[in-house]
């Protein structure tokens, strides 16, 4: 049970998928359609991580991406309560241009990798360390 009451408790905001495919499943265009909407978004930042580079780097809100090889646009929530008229503008454009758009949490795919790479990396010690074995067999051979 958590020491906070129900109504304090922090809660991940959703995130918000506008996917590069439409919705007669073809691939949007112009390829690069994510990064420049989100080179757009970039000025939007929490407070206190704005500074005079703001437009070299994304936003924390709007991160450009590959899901199983289709360009994406993540979106976090939390764009809303900063600027409502950027988030609106970002699902305006997704329905104007019939994208796919799903709701998901980033940060739960980056889990599940991490489990994934964690696995590999024992997997090659492993590899690497019955590599050293057999060098060591060879060499005293």
């Amino acid at each position: 049970m958590s020491a906070f009451p129900h109504s304090l408790e922090l809660v991940k905001p959703r995130e918000i998928f506008i996917r590069g495919v439409t919705t007669e499943g073809r691939t949007f265009r112009p390829s690069d359609w994510a990064e420049r909407l989100a080179g757009l978004m970039a000025r939007f930042r929490p407070a206190g991580l704005s500074r005079k580079e703001a437009h070299l780097g994304y936003s924390p809100y709007c991160v450009p991406t590959l899901v199983d090889g289709v360009r994406c646009l993540v979106v976090s929530e939390s764009l809303r309560d900063i600027e409502p008229m950027a988030f609106d503008f970002l699902l305006n454009f997704a329905r104007d241009n019939q994208l796919d758009v799903v709701e998901a949490c980033l940060t739960q795919a980056a889990a599940v990798d991490a489990e994934i790479d964690a696995e590999i990396d024992a997997e090659v010690k492993d590899l690497q360390t019955a590599r050293d074995a057999l060098q060591r067999v060879f060499q005293t051979a």
